[in-house]
């Protein structure tokens, strides 16, 4: 890795919130990768993310700028929205002075920071905001209402539970309405058209691989271009496992 560096940096409250920025190589003009973890919402860090972010930088090539908005229920829905679509804000004005290009932007998550990479991709969109290449969603969670198949036929047994969900779920949410807002439950935006190209991934054995299958078929039915792979013979957070 060429670069690592620790930045804080503003968001519309007037708050900060940090970012860590890996910059691969010496070379400019470099794709540049938004990343935001998972953790429901609720846990993880830039830390607990950090060497699947230089894995990634390292094989990728791309500047990756991994963002450490606020969780809740400190910080309920949907501050940790806007934190990610601030941080978005932020790298298009900014990321070429770190060997990024602005205009080749990426954003990518797994589990809850899949759902905040598709739902800054809306935003972005709606909001007339950077122009965003590509989404990456690794597991995404991508329905609140937690009512699809795999959550109970995985319940128990593989490392994320629904029991889990439900926790998860119920501390970013400040009231049962948020959990049909779009913003959190992105598989019931009414438009999906006209967003980034995506690349949907789901594991064989977890709770969410329903509702990540359903969220890329709407897509795809919206008109948009999207790949799906589902990796099997794994489990819910697999990405942070190095050797997979």
């Amino acid at each position: 890795m060429e670069k690592v560096e620790n930045l804080e940096i503003p968001v519309r409250d007037g708050s900060q919130i940090p970012v860590r920025i890996y910059r691969p190589t010496q070379e400019e003009n470099l794709k540049t990768i938004v990343f935001y973890h998972g953790g429901g919402f609720v846990l993880r860090d830039i830390e607990s993310h950090d060497d699947l972010c230089r894995r990634i930088a390292k094989k990728t090539g791309a500047l990756v700028i991994s963002v450490g908005y606020r969780l809740a229920p400190e910080y309920k829905f949907p501050i940790p929205v806007y934190d990610c679509y601030d941080a978005l804000l932020w790298a298009s004005s900014n990321a070429a002075a770190y060997g990024g290009n602005p205009k080749d932007l990426v954003v990518m998550g797994d589990s809850a920071g899949g759902n905040l990479a598709t739902v800054t991709s809306i935003l972005s969109r709606d909001e007339n905001g950077p122009k965003i290449a590509k989404q990456v969603l690794i597991y995404p969670a991508a329905d609140a209402r937690l009512n699809h198949p795999s959550i109970d036929k995985f319940k128990d047994g593989y490392l994320l539970t629904k029991d889990m969900m439900h926790w998860f779920v119920d501390h970013y949410a400040k009231t049962p309405e948020d959990k049909l807002n779009p913003l959190m439950s992105p598989l019931l935006t009414e438009d999906l058209s006209n967003l980034p190209s995506a690349f949907v991934s789901t594991s064989d054995h977890d709770p969410l691989k329903d509702e990540g299958e359903a969220y890329y078929a709407k897509l795809l039915a919206a008109g948009n271009q999207a790949i799906f792979k589902e990796y099997k013979n794994t489990i819910h957070g697999f990405a942070n496992i190095p050797r997979i």
